[in-house]
């Protein structure tokens, strides 16, 4: 399936890069903007915190958006390579449910819902766990990148002269004058 390498390449990147998007701001915001906006006037921070919360709602549901389908991708993808190896297997659904706790926290504080207001009240303390959960998800992916080596689902390349069998008939000879 050498034709579907620049897929798998791609959808690594954007995996990657939207996971980069989503836990990169949620450093950001909560080490560096809430410090900075908690010396601010009331009426400032106000105003400043709904302009940064509108944008970071539309990357943090861009990103959602790009890691589930690129991880749905990168998932098909990988499973046959990993055929009787139930440590990937679980290590790979506790990270799903991981992830899905980070999509909900992350969705949940980004966004404007009056269910969730309590939640964004204390959103210190949800975005730290948000971060710790989220590095936790990072960490076992390069784990399972890197320490879970792949059972290859596809025949080997040929090293030498393809060899001719009942399946693959040679070609007939060609005349020449």
């Amino acid at each position: 399936m050498e034709s579907l390498l620049p897929f798998d390449v791609l959808s690594r990147w954007i995996h990657v890069g939207g996971a980069i998007a989503v836990l990169g701001g949620s450093v950001f915001i909560r080490f560096v903007l809430m410090p900075a906006v908690s010396e601010l006037p009331d009426d400032q921070r106000e105003a400043l915190h709904e302009r940064v919360m509108s944008r970071w709602r539309r990357l943090v549901g861009a990103g959602i958006g790009l890691l589930l389908l690129s991880g749905m991708y990168n998932f098909v993808r990988a499973v046959p390579h990993h055929s009787g190896q139930p440590l990937y297997h679980a290590l790979m659904g506790i990270k799903i449910l991981l992830a899905i706790v980070v999509f909900f926290l992350a969705s949940a504080l980004a966004g404007r819902s009056k269910a969730f207001d309590g939640l964004r009240a204390k959103a210190r303390t949800w975005i730290v766990l948000t971060i710790v959960l989220s590095a936790a998800v990072v960490a076992i992916a390069g784990y399972l990148k890197v320490a879970v080596k792949p059972v290859s689902a596809e025949p080997p390349e040929p090293d030498g002269p393809v060899v001719s069998t009942p399946a693959n008939p040679p070609a007939p000879a060609q005349r020449t004058m």
